[in-house]
């Protein structure tokens, strides 16, 4: 495989989820443990990162980047959420969706972000009228291509029309490698199995995840197998947890600012059973993309009520599959 490439490895600190809530890690602990690892972009969910967000006093915004430079990172993506509903009885109207984005895209610039993760629920006409303020600050805006999305879903499809109607070069993509998902992830179906799934009723779900059969299909043939509420719940994770094909970032690569670099579990072969990492960066070194695999990790909610959770053990061990894969060992 040809290695040659400009990627770059960064950590999500949407990673530390679980032991930020437990307070178990500072987000100076966050910084120090990604940079550790040579992960050294570092994407933030403020929500989770800062008190008080979006109104963080400056001591905190100062004491971020002191930690940054104290461990020889730096700061990458803002991860920003569009709570639509501002009242119990209405939605957020446009021109306060536009609002919230701007207010994130100024938080973004305060805090050294030069992109911001935008969730895929944002209309994309809130995103083009953010267009010129985004240009002013130098900040890009990268929705979040994320399951059951996927590059030719139709709402990608509009937002792709109307953004690149734009011509600006500061809005594009943020692909989640979760509508990747090759493999029925085994922690998903462990969890499952201990909650009281029928073991015959799983086999047949992980079967036809396989052959790519419809999801509701699946429902409806797990209804007819008798199959408890359990097993209808594993049957529903099929609509969420896609396969799509990677090499259709080829077309989009020259707008994508970053990747979420979705995982379940590294296990102790070192490979994500159900993302198929070695088949994606291929893609991204062949599209010459030059931005970050950012780590996600998201299994700690699929082992919580039985095992101990390491989400740093897990990141490293992502980390760890990079440098493999992209050609640094």
């Amino acid at each position: 495989m040809n290695t040659k490439h400009s990627i770059k490895r960064g950590v999500s600190l949407y990673s530390y989820q679980y032991e930020t809530f437990l307070r178990k890690m500072t987000l100076d602990d966050c910084i120090a443990h990604a940079a550790g690892l040579g992960a050294r972009g570092i994407e933030v969910v403020s929500e989770q990162s800062f008190t008080g967000f979006p109104n963080v006093p400056e001591e905190q915004i100062a004491g971020w980047f002191d930690s940054l430079e104290r461990h020889g990172a730096y700061a990458q993506c803002h991860d920003m959420f569009l709570d639509v509903k501002l009242y119990k009885d209405r939605k957020l109207n446009f021109d306060e969706m536009v609002a919230s984005l701007k207010r994130d895209l100024h938080f973004a610039r305060r805090i050294g972000c030069r992109n911001v993760r935008v969730i895929v629920n944002t209309p994309p006409e809130v995103v083009v009228a953010c267009v010129p303020l985004a240009e002013e600050l130098d900040v890009r805006m990268g929705i979040e291509v994320h399951s059951p999305f996927h590059f030719d879903h139709p709402w990608i499809l509009r937002y792709t029309e109307l953004t690149r109607a734009t011509g600006s070069d500061h809005v594009g993509y943020v692909p989640d490698m979760g509508m990747y998902t090759k493999n029925y992830p085994p922690v998903f179906r462990d969890r499952f199995l201990r909650l009281g799934a029928t073991p015959k009723i799983v086999e047949f779900i992980l079967e036809a995840h396989a052959a790519r059969v419809l999801p509701d299909y699946v429902l409806m043939d797990v209804r007819k197998l008798g199959g408890n509420a359990v097993d209808l719940q594993m049957a529903e994770t099929l609509r969420h947890n896609i396969w799509s094909n990677p090499r259709r970032m080829l077309e989009f690569m020259p707008w994508i600012f970053n990747i979420h670099a979705k995982f379940y579990e590294i296990d102790d072969s070192g490979k994500e059973p159900a993302i198929p990492y070695e088949e994606i960066i291929p893609v991204l070194i062949e599209g010459g993309y030059s931005g970050h695999l950012s780590s996600e990790y998201e299994g700690q909610r699929h082992i919580e009520d039985a095992f101990e959770v390491d989400g740093r053990e897990q990141v490293r061990r992502q980390q760890e599959m990079f440098k493999r894969l992209l050609g640094e060992v």
